[in-house]
């Protein structure tokens, strides 16, 4: 794991206040995933208040595939109100705070455009971003819409998974502070190109200080092929 680099608690000059608009957590459920019965605990609903948050999530939240998801990388995961309005005019139904699985829906933030280390401030939490939410079966079946592991990765707003670098609380209305933006700069709209292929945005982001200890071994992957 690389040493993250917070630039104090002063937010990076220029970049604007943005917020949290809910914080969802869920409990392990039964989910039929690819047609076959299985658990998730995708089904994340806003709660009220302020929540604990620890190395690896948020107080009260559950994680069923431990292999692939959560993890000290991954504690927890972010996506923006706006990609979800945005979502919502694609599918044409309405997607409450939660429905991707996000453990906290911001506002005033492009996501896509977040770097992979910058670092910020969500209430008295500090977080670290370190890789794309890539989409995967378990997704499809939760959504039940059709290709829709193709069409979320098409359409380049994957949202952001953080680290915990200071635990704390966080809840619905607190700040988000950007504290800190690394050198060299990979955005997580970048990183999901990288992770299908793009070796040129792939070099880049190796060098990246605070990256997703997983980006070693992929980038070995992607790097390694003809």
């Amino acid at each position: 794991m690389r040493s993250p680099q917070v630039a104090g608690s002063a937010t990076v000059r220029g970049m604007a206040a943005a917020r949290i608009v809910s914080v969802n957590r869920g409990r392990e459920a039964d989910l039929v995933v690819g047609g076959k019965p299985g658990r998730s605990a995708i089904n994340k609903r806003p709660v009220t208040g302020p929540v604990d948050v620890f190395q690896l999530g948020l107080a009260g939240d559950e994680c069923a595939d431990k292999a692939d998801h959560g993890g000290v990388d991954q504690a927890l995961y972010a996506y923006a109100r706006e990609d979800l309005d945005w979502w919502t005019e694609q599918l044409g139904y309405e997607l409450p705070n939660g429905r991707f699985g996000e453990n906290i829906t911001t506002a005033g933030i492009d996501l896509s455009a977040a770097l992979i280390g910058e670092t910020w401030q969500l209430g008295s939490t500090v977080v670290q971003v370190t890789t794309p939410r890539i989409p995967c079966v378990t997704f499809q079946s939760w959504m039940d819409e059709p290709h829709w592991v193709k069409r979320f990765a098409a359409a380049g707003r994957p949202g952001a998974y953080l680290r915990i670098i200071t635990a704390g609380a966080v809840g619905a209305g607190d700040e988000l502070r950007v504290l800190s933006r690394p050198e060299p700069a990979v955005t997580i709209a970048e990183s999901m190109l990288a992770y299908y292929g793009d070796r040129d945005i792939m070099r880049r982001l190796l060098d990246v200080e605070g990256r997703g200890y997983k980006w070693d071994e992929i980038g070995a992957s992607v790097l390694s092929r003809a």
